[in-house]
C-alpha cells in the first residue's frame, strides 16, 4: 500500500543515520536523472533544421512586425504560443502560470543571444488589458493576422476540431479548444534566413514551471487527485475569492490543457 504523504502518523519515520543513508541513495539516483537530462538537452540542440518560407507579419502595441523582427537583435528566439483566443475574455491560467515564470526572465535570456516573445490569436487591444492587470512585462504580439498558430500545431478552426482531422504533441488530437498551448524556437542565420529548431507541447512544458519543482519536494506533493490536476490553479489576482472564469467554459473550474 501507497503510504500517504504528508502525515507523521501514517508516514515512515526514522533517525537521523538512517534518514542520512537513505538520503545519499536517493542524491545517487538524483544524479543520475541530472546527466540523463543533460543528455536529453544535448539531443535537443542536436534536431535538425527546417527552414521557414513563409512570411509571417504580427500585430504589436508598436505596430506591425515581422517574425524576423521578434528576434530583435539576436539570433535566437523562443516563443511562447499562449492560448487566448479572440472570443475569449482572458488569457488561459495555464499559459498565465507559465507565463509567470518567464517573464522576468527575457532580460537575463537576452545575455545569452536569446529573445523570448509570447504570440496569441487575440488581438492586441486585449492582449495588452490582459498585461497590466497580471503586471508583465515580457513582449506579447498578436497573429490574428497569420497562420503561424496553425502552421505550429496550436490553433485550430471549428471545422477541424469536429473533424480530428489536426494534431497537437505531434500524436494527441486537439481535444475541442481551437487555443492550445505550446513552445517553439527558431534561429536566425547572418543572411537573415529562420529555421525552426525546436517545438514542446502539452505536460512537456511543465519543464518550465519552477513552482512544481519546489511543490514536488514538499511532503504532500502536487496533491491533485481532488482538483482534477491543475484543477486548483487561478489567475495570480483570483485565489483571494474573486469569481474565476475559464476562457474557453465561461463558468468555474479548470481543465489544463498541460494534463494532456
Amino acid at each position: 500500500m501507497k503510504a500517504e504523504h504528508g502525515s507523521a502518523a501514517s508516514h515512515r519515520v526514522v533517525g537521523r543515520e538512517e534518514w542520512l543513508k537513505e538520503r545519499i541513495a536517493l542524491l545517487k539516483e538524483e544524479k543520475a536523472f541530472t546527466r540523463k537530462r543533460d543528455e536529453l538537452a544535448e539531443k535537443v540542440r542536436g534536431m535538425p533544421w527546417v527552414k521557414v518560407e513563409k512570411s509571417y507579419t504580427f500585430d504589436s502595441p508598436a505596430g506591425k512586425k515581422s517574425l524576423a523582427e521578434l528576434f530583435g537583435p539576436r539570433s535566437q528566439l523562443i516563443v511562447y504560443h499562449f492560448m487566448f483566443d479572440p472570443t475569449w475574455s482572458q488569457g488561459c491560467a495555464s499559459c498565465s502560470f507559465v507565463a509567470e515564470h518567464y517573464d522576468r526572465l527575457v532580460v537575463h535570456l537576452a545575455q545569452r543571444d536569446i529573445s523570448l516573445v509570447t504570440v496569441s490569436k487575440a488581438p492586441t487591444e486585449k492582449l495588452e488589458a490582459f498585461r497590466k492587470r497580471m503586471g508583465w512585462s515580457f513582449p506579447w504580439v498578436s497573429g490574428a493576422g497569420n497562420t503561424f498558430g496553425s502552421d505550429f500545431n496550436v490553433s485550430f478552426t471549428d471545422e477541424e476540431l469536429l473533424s480530428g482531422t489536426r494534431t497537437y504533441n505531434f500524436i494527441d488530437k486537439a481535444q475541442g479548444i481551437r487555443e492550445l498551448p505550446g513552445v517553439s524556437v527558431f534561429y536566425k542565420d547572418e543572411k537573415g534566413q529562420i529555421f525552426h529548431t525546436y517545438s514542446q507541447f502539452a505536460r512537456g512544458l511543465e519543464d518550465f514551471l519552477t513552482a512544481y519543482r519546489y511543490i514536488d519536494i514538499t511532503p504532500k506533493g502536487r496533491d491533485e487527485e481532488q482538483t482534477g490536476g491543475m484543477g486548483w490553479l487561478r489567475h495570480r489576482d483570483r485565489y483571494d475569492g474573486s469569481t474565476f472564469v475559464v476562457p474557453w467554459m465561461e463558468k468555474p473550474g479548470v481543465t489544463s490543457p498541460l494534463a494532456r
